[in-house]
């Protein structure tokens, strides 16, 4: 009698295993043609990522910019990220990033609006002797309208030979380091961001939500401003903050 319910039990286990779907493998790498990537009627913004990576300097203007396309009555931003690679990236906090597209396979650069720079684990030392990642900012450079450092992605910028006859910010950590390795940049210390002709620089950190709002109260007024803040629960106060805008 003891046996007949260990087999109802053995049987129930096997049919429900049967039952259960295979798990997907998803792909490491996903192929998006820039005919999928580029909007016509959107600002079309790249996030370069590399390894090493900082999340918040990569989320934050993800995250503003995102929303604007859910804002009636703009030119919202189509957002996507760029790479040097189509294979996973792994940020400074582990987090992994499939980059969207690999700018050495395509003719992507000539495509973008507004490139944004989020600061990486090596802006400081190797990422500034790779010439990929310096070359691409400088074609990008010839044709955007905007481009954006947070903390130390400012280091590319500089290094790319953008920021010449800028004013420009970093990471306060890092300012002295900066002036030591280009000191014939004028640098602003002490300040959230810098606004010098289509170059915004900023501190980094959680203070690239500002300066990514910075953006678009530029571009779409301050009411569109103030209801992406609310979106994102940010107290958003412009005339409150320390930053710098060059009269050009």
């Amino acid at each position: 009698m003891r046996i007949f319910p260990f087999l109802i039990l053995v049987l129930v286990l096997v049919g429900c295993e049967s039952s259960v779907a295979p798990a997907k493998v998803l792909p490491v790498t996903k192929e998006v043609s820039i005919d999928q990537l580029i909007s016509e009627d959107q600002y079309n913004v790249a996030l370069l990522v590399i390894p090493g990576t900082y999340n918040t300097e990569l989320t934050a203007p993800m995250d503003i910019f995102q929303h604007t396309v859910y804002r009636d009555g703009i030119k919202s931003m189509n957002v996507f990220t760029v790479s040097n690679t189509s294979e996973p990236i792994k940020t400074f906090e582990g987090l992994t990033v499939i980059p969207d597209v690999d700018f050495t396979q395509t003719d992507i650069a000539s495509e973008i609006d507004i490139l944004v720079i989020p600061a990486a684990e090596h802006n400081l030392d190797s990422d500034l002797e790779n010439e990929e990642l310096l070359q691409f900012i400088q074609q990008v450079d010839a044709v955007s309208a905007y481009t954006i450092s947070h903390c130390d992605g400012a280091f590319m910028l500089a290094k790319a030979g953008v920021l010449e006859n800028r004013v420009s910010t970093t990471f306060p950590g890092d300012v002295a380091s900066y002036k030591q390795m280009f000191p014939y940049l004028d640098v602003r210390d002490s300040v959230l961001f810098v606004h010098d002709g289509k170059y915004i620089t900023s501190a980094g950190g959680a203070k690239s939500f500002e300066a990514s709002l910075y953006l678009c109260e530029l571009l779409y007024g301050k009411a569109k401003a103030d209801e992406l803040s609310k979106g994102m629960v940010i107290d958003w106060q412009l005339d409150e903050l320390n930053y710098v805008v060059i009269e050009n």
